[in-house]
């Protein structure tokens, strides 16, 4: 390489150094979009008391999760817009167009936080482990019915995969939300779903629906009672839901680092994880590449 590249080169990695010990000299904006923005809250705060700069929250939950991804792809890559990612973000480009690449536009910072899937019935149908479930499915094929909180949301493909797998046909009825999916769960009106885990326990907790098994490759912290899918007879099932902190491509790699670093060390304190646990999520805080 000639000296000039050399300098180049040097000069890049030089300023983007620089930038990152100022960083934060304003205000972050964390976008939030779909779902709750708890999570986001709680470790804005700690970014705040770590720093002395406001986290703002701003939740953008239309379009299904491509209007939050759209306003951080088109922001400057500096570090001071982010998204607070899900897995429905994922999904959306091969679901809908969009203006967006997720690998092209966005360099990953840490995976925040997972949730298990619970596999859930309603308490008329006559069954109490996946293998019973299975095995009615296939006796009456077409007869049960699943919800989830809309066409291509993780809950959805997830009972797809599942389906797939157990070789059974269980018609799928989708609902604008997860929440009136699970009212109809309650109701009777749907027989098996794939709830989100912070939903979903608090009705199983209540006797209103029934826990058959979690969606993970490990039982969940919360709910140690209810075997994983794959102990239950699906061998190599896992899915989960999550939610992870991305930045627009090209934010320099020494913000990223400065981002990681902080929350990963905001993760590992036992007021954050609590408190993250009463979202029924368990903290994560792995690397960018792993994240990637």
């Amino acid at each position: 390489m000639k000296p000039a590249s050399w300098l180049m080169l040097a000069a890049i990695a030089a300023s983007g150094s620089a930038f990152a010990q100022s960083y934060p000299a304003k205000p972050i904006r964390f976008i939030v979009g779909p779902g709750p923005d708890a999570l986001a809250r709680v470790i804005g705060q700690k970014l705040t008391d770590a720093w002395g700069q406001p986290v703002i929250i701003d939740q953008r939950g239309g379009g299904g999760g491509t209007i939050s991804a759209e306003a951080v792809a088109r922001a400057a890559p500096d570090g001071y817009t982010l998204l607070l990612a899900t897995g429905t973000h994922t999904i959306n480009p091969s679901m809908y167009k969009v203006s967006y690449d997720m690998v092209r536009d966005f360099a990953p910072v840490t995976l925040l936080a997972s949730t298990p899937f619970i596999l859930a019935v309603h308490p008329s149908v006559p069954v109490n482990s996946v293998g019973e479930l299975i095995a009615l499915a296939k006796a009456k094929p077409g007869a049960l019915n699943y919800g989830s909180g809309g066409s291509g949301t993780p809950p959805h493909l997830a009972t797809e995969l599942f389906k797939t797998m157990a070789g059974v046909n269980i018609v799928h009825v989708p609902y604008k939300t997860v929440a009136a999916a699970i009212t109809d769960l309650i109701a009777g009106q749907l027989q098996v779903m794939f709830t989100v885990g912070p939903a979903g326990l608090p009705q199983i907790r209540a006797g209103r629906i029934r826990g058959l098994a979690v969606s993970t490759a490990k039982r969940s912290v919360f709910a140690p009672e209810l075997p994983t899918v794959a102990e239950a007879g699906l061998a190599g099932f896992e899915v989960f839901g999550w939610n992870g902190l991305l930045a627009p491509m090209g934010t320099p790699k020494p913000v990223i680092a400065k981002l990681h670093d902080e929350i990963v060390k905001a993760l590992g304190l036992r007021e954050v994880r609590e408190r993250v646990a009463t979202f029924g999520f368990e903290p994560v805080g792995n690397t960018p590449e792993e994240f990637g």
